[in-house]
């Protein structure tokens, strides 16, 4: 079983929190601040992931984020913050955190954001001594509107990493993450043309008894949004990492994306996922049509 530990020192919040994740039967350990957590997490194996609140005392969010990074690279931690906080998050995220939930929406975003982290952290290691010898790698793809597709190209990725050497276990989850996100943004706001709140809403539809048919469903049948492909170029090395994520949508405004480190990001149409994306990697480009993405990743020291 899955296990979570969680550093929150309100008891009441404690208790929301353990509620939500055993409701998906995630196994949760609790404690007050990020001492404890730190306390923990060197006791012994077992921990799958970290779920921290922002400010507690002794050692707040932010600084167990930092330390698990050096000292336990391999867990992903994910920051709950509190509204107002948004530049404190993105500090968080270039400081190693794998993700953000704000506490005013646990009840929504958690569960899915706990889900999302840990399956990008479980990695196919069973090629990691072949992959060792890899020096140089580069491919295409050309993939169908298949949301199935996108897991098993990710684990591929990271497992080409992973026998670069380029970046430890959480840069490796970080890039599997924003990879992600620039994939199923193609994919739902690209090719199907789909706006955050009409996939929220399609989600909610599948979660009926017996689920029912939502927009992406139609979009898949109908032309010209089932005709369209999303492109995947990679060239990977062991000094960088480069991947070119395009759709055959219609694109956006590029001069209206705010900068890197903006917290106004978060207030744009898809503002978390291109949070992710500049913040996890080193360097984000969009063509001037807005339906292409190149993201950069060079090799950590």
């Amino acid at each position: 079983m899955t296990k979570i530990l969680v550093a929150e020192d309100s008891a009441t919040q404690a208790v929301q929190i353990r509620g939500l994740l055993e409701e998906f039967n995630y196994q949760v350990e609790v404690v007050a601040n990020g001492k404890e957590a730190l306390q923990r997490l060197r006791s012994g194996p077992g921990i799958d992931l970290v779920l921290t609140d922002m400010v507690m005392p002794v050692m707040d969010g932010l600084q167990l984020v930092r330390a698990v990074r050096v000292h336990h690279s391999e867990i992903p931690v994910i920051l709950m913050t509190n509204q107002g906080t948004d530049a404190i998050a993105i500090e968080a995220l270039e400081d190693g955190a794998a993700g953000y939930v704000p506490k005013s929406q646990l009840s929504l975003k958690l569960v899915d954001e706990v889900a999302q982290v840990l399956h990008v952290a479980h990695v196919n290691r069973s090629y990691e001594r072949l992959l060792g010898c890899l020096v140089h790698n580069e491919f295409s793809f050309q993939l169908s509107n298949d949301v199935a597709l996108v897991d098993p190209l990710i684990d591929l990725l990271l497992q080409m990493m992973l026998g670069m050497k380029l970046c430890d276990s959480t840069g490796r989850l970080r890039v599997g993450l924003a990879i992600e996100h620039a994939l199923l943004n193609a994919l739902y706001r690209g090719n199907l043309e789909i706006s955050s709140d009409q996939l929220r809403t399609t989600r909610e539809l599948l979660m009926q008894e017996p689920p029912a048919a939502g927009l992406v469903d139609q979009r898949l049948s109908q032309a010209p949004y089932c005709d369209r492909k999303i492109y995947l170029d990679v060239r990977m090395s062991p000094v960088e990492a480069v991947f070119t994520v395009r759709d055959e949508g219609p694109g956006f405004d590029v001069s209206k994306l705010p900068g890197k480190g903006d917290p106004e990001v978060l207030e744009t149409e898809g503002g978390r996922g291109l949070l992710l994306m500049q913040t996890f990697m080193d360097e984000v480009q969009f063509n001037a049509q807005g339906n292409e993405v190149t993201m950069r990743k060079r090799r950590e020291a």
